[in-house]
């Protein structure tokens, strides 16, 4: 090789290394970008924004949260982090995404009032629900292990609980002692989800399932108990005053149209049922004292808490409902 084709063959290598490391440079900055995106820092969104009680929520048709604005085009502003389910209160939003892959599983995302990452945790199984305390320091999600419908037995569910003013992670709160009809029950089946907190940020309530039955159960963290209240009680969720339960009760053997939204009166254990005669497979959302929404079919519906009116649908192409306290 001559020398001045040594120095054609070192300037090209040199260019070629430039444009590599510029490739990469881009690459890299383009995925900062997009993480940021997803996070929902590029677009300012706080929890804050929009009128009070906002109903917020995950699009369907982008997977990002949410917000209803009826001046914006569509009537919503998507520009959130995307999520297959979401919930927000206090300062805190949870974010449960689904990665690809098989087994499949998912990330668990603690996001601040302007839905910014704060911690990243994976897990195994499927999103299906998540719940933040009042006070937004006290989160529980649960994921399916195995199946994907409460509809059949084939299932298997793994609950945690994540205490933020610690950083106490409860990976499986399976193991809480659990006292039905008044004694210890020990069980290889029992399956806990659907968790929804007391304003204390230590009472909570979850169904349990075991026995080929389902429990509305009153949790204690401090006293890491566990004791069941009702029977056929699934997907609680407590009302802003603490006094009452909206959850789905199973009224039909049919798989494809089990259940109906029921509210239950914790005082007297009485319960009635909502206007909403439709099989509904959601964790209800409060929206007001008494009012609750729930996805159905591609939409948020609403609907009185007190068995009255008939069911409103409020934003289409919307799953995962929250009015942030």
């Amino acid at each position: 090789m001559t020398r001045h084709r040594r120095l054609w063959t070192l300037v090209l290598g040199f260019l070629l290394l430039a444009g590599a490391a510029g490739a990469y440079t881009w690459h890299a900055a383009a995925g900062r970008h997009a993480s940021a995106a997803e996070a929902g820092a590029d677009a300012g969104f706080t929890l804050d924004d929009g009128s009070p009680g906002a109903l917020w929520f995950r699009d369907t048709a982008s997977g990002r949260v949410a917000r209803l604005d009826a001046t914006a085009p569509g009537g919503r502003v998507a520009l959130g982090p995307r999520c297959d389910r979401f919930h927000a209160a206090g300062d805190t939003a949870l974010c449960l995404q689904l990665r690809p892959g098989v087994p499949a599983r998912s990330y668990v995302l603690v996001l601040d009032r302007r839905l910014r990452e704060q911690r990243r945790i994976s897990l195994p199984g499927i999103p299906n629900r998540a719940r933040v305390s009042a006070s937004g320091r006290v989160l529980a999600w649960t994921t399916f292990a195995t199946g994907d419908s409460y509809a059949t037995s084939a299932f298997s569910t793994r609950t945690s609980i994540l205490d933020l003013r610690t950083g106490y992670l409860i990976k499986n709160i399976e193991q809480i002692p659990l006292t039905l009809d008044g004694r210890r029950h020990h069980a290889p089946d029992v399956n806990y989800w659907g968790v929804t907190f007391a304003r204390d940020d230590n009472r909570f309530y979850a169904t349990v399932a075991t026995g080929g039955r389902t429990y509305l159960v009153e949790g204690d963290l401090g006293n890491w108990s566990a004791r069941a209240l009702k029977e056929n009680v699934e997907c609680p969720s407590l009302s802003p005053d603490g006094t009452r339960i909206a959850y789905k009760k199973k009224v039909s053997g049919d798989p494809r149209a089990p259940w109906r939204l029921f509210v239950l009166d914790l005082a007297t254990l009485r319960e009635h049922p909502s206007a909403e005669r439709r099989s509904v497979d959601d964790q209800a959302s409060w929206t007001g004292p008494g009012t609750i929404a729930y996805a159905h079919e591609g939409a948020v519906w609403s609907v009185p808490a007190d068995g009255t009116g008939s069911p409103r649908r409020v934003a289409a192409g919307a799953t995962s409902p929250v009015v942030p306290r």
